[in-house]
């Protein structure tokens, strides 16, 4: 699996705006400054996802793992969307998020996974 560029990023927006901007932020730039700091609750917030965090950091298959799988073993609470998504539909929000990054987190992003 790999980032694909272009004509579904319009797509990831949208799903993106549906299912994660409530927790990681209109833009992806988060909700809480300390997203890194636990919650009273024992769990952690939603990271940014705008390439100020740690998503880039990621290979691909361990971010489709995350959508698929959501993120209680990571300690975190996001859902599963596994059988919520289509992997088109997957596949375009990761390509949202990859555009949301800077153009240098992209470089890097690329030369690592691509």
């Amino acid at each position: 699996m790999q980032i694909i560029e272009g004509n579904n990023i319009k797509l990831g927006k949208a799903i993106f705006e549906e299912n994660c901007m409530h927790c990681h932020g209109k833009e992806g730039e988060g909700l809480i400054k300390e997203w890194k700091t636990r919650l009273p609750n024992g769990k952690f917030p939603a990271p940014p996802l705008n390439g100020s965090a740690h998503a880039w950091h990621h290979s691909p298959t361990v971010l489709m793992n995350t959508i698929n799988n959501g993120g209680a073993k990571l300690g975190g609470w996001m859902p599963a969307f596994k059988d919520q998504l289509s992997e088109k539909q997957k596949q375009a929000v990761l390509n949202y998020i990859h555009d949301l990054w800077p153009q240098e987190v992209q470089r890097k992003y690329n030369q690592r996974f691509k």
